[in-house]
């Protein structure tokens, strides 16, 4: 059981999220971070991937080795791949998922395409590799903050998915373990190695795009003393808080636990509040990734 415990609000109206979650704005913004963020994965391929024959994955990954292999340019690799990819989308997955991944799909290898000649001064591939992944995982977290995709395996998997009943995270990994192997083939182990660090790093990136970066704390607090500890939090700290009801492991008596979520600036001022009411309290601190509502971040989407 839990109870929340906030300081009394001079307005208790209810807050309209800024852009609503339908609607020509909502669709115009997603627009924009689809077009954007394939903007940033071509240019992150133009740049790091093809000119250090780095197959990272995925369509991009396919169309590095096709052009190694027998010359064609990846642009079009990605369209012969991508078009056939859609239509299955369409008719195996569904309308709305074909919908979402039919911009993506056909902007991407256009700016793959359009930038194919802008080069800058980089040869060693382990930074290709790395900031390569930045660039990907950059835009294709837009790509998803848009609520679109672009396609390609991710199709493909979805089909796996679907039919075999394997986890869709499984499926990305099996069909990347394809690619990164025929890399492995085509090129080189070493160009192969490179790939992976790629991938890994576009990974993290797009968690941190869909995620957030962690700037906030969630603290929960063990003590004998909660009410004075809630008073103090709410008068010192001006934050809310919420009461948990949790049982010993050892005892089996039933006590309080308050979890308290503030910024990471204020991590010194709790410890301080919480020591001077109980110095044996227990906290426990970590992260949050994201923090929604009132006194954080506003609900936008």
């Amino acid at each position: 059981m839990a109870q929340s415990v906030r300081k009394p609000s001079a307005s208790k109206r209810r807050r309209e999220p800024i852009i609503p979650i339908n609607g020509p704005l909502r669709q115009t913004v997603d627009t924009i971070f689809i077009i954007a963020g394939s903007f940033i994965m071509a240019l992150a391929f133009n740049l790091f991937f093809l000119p250090n024959h780095i197959a990272s994955g995925g369509v991009s990954g396919l169309s590095v080795l096709v052009q190694a292999w027998i010359g064609i340019e990846p642009a079009f690799t990605q369209w012969a791949l991508n078009i056939p990819l859609l239509f299955l989308a369409f008719g195996l997955i569904g309308r709305e998922y074909g919908v979402r991944s039919l911009l993506g799909s056909m902007v991407l290898p256009l700016f793959v395409f359009l930038t194919k000649d802008w080069v800058i001064p980089l040869s060693n591939p382990l930074l290709a590799s790395i900031y390569g992944g930045i660039g990907v995982g950059v835009g294709m977290g837009l790509v998803y903050r848009g609520r679109g995709s672009t396609g390609g395996l991710s199709i493909v998997a979805q089909l796996l998915h679907k039919y075999s009943g394997l986890a869709f995270s499984l499926c990305i990994v099996i069909l990347d373990a394809i690619v990164i192997s025929s890399a492995a083939m085509v090129l080189s182990l070493e160009q192969a190695l490179y790939a992976l660090i790629g991938l890994y790093v576009t990974g993290k990136v797009i968690d941190a795009i869909e995620l957030g970066f962690s700037f906030t704390k969630v603290a929960y607090i063990i003590s004998d003393h909660t009410e004075p500890i809630t008073k103090a939090i709410l008068e010192d700290l001006d934050r809310g808080l919420t009461k948990l009801t949790a049982q010993g492991g050892y005892t089996g008596e039933h006590r309080t636990v308050l979890m308290v979520v503030v910024g990471q600036s204020e991590i010194p001022r709790l410890k301080t509040v919480v020591q001077s009411v109980d110095p044996d309290a227990f906290v426990i601190i970590h992260n949050a990734h994201e923090v929604l509502g009132e006194g954080f971040r506003n609900i936008r989407t």
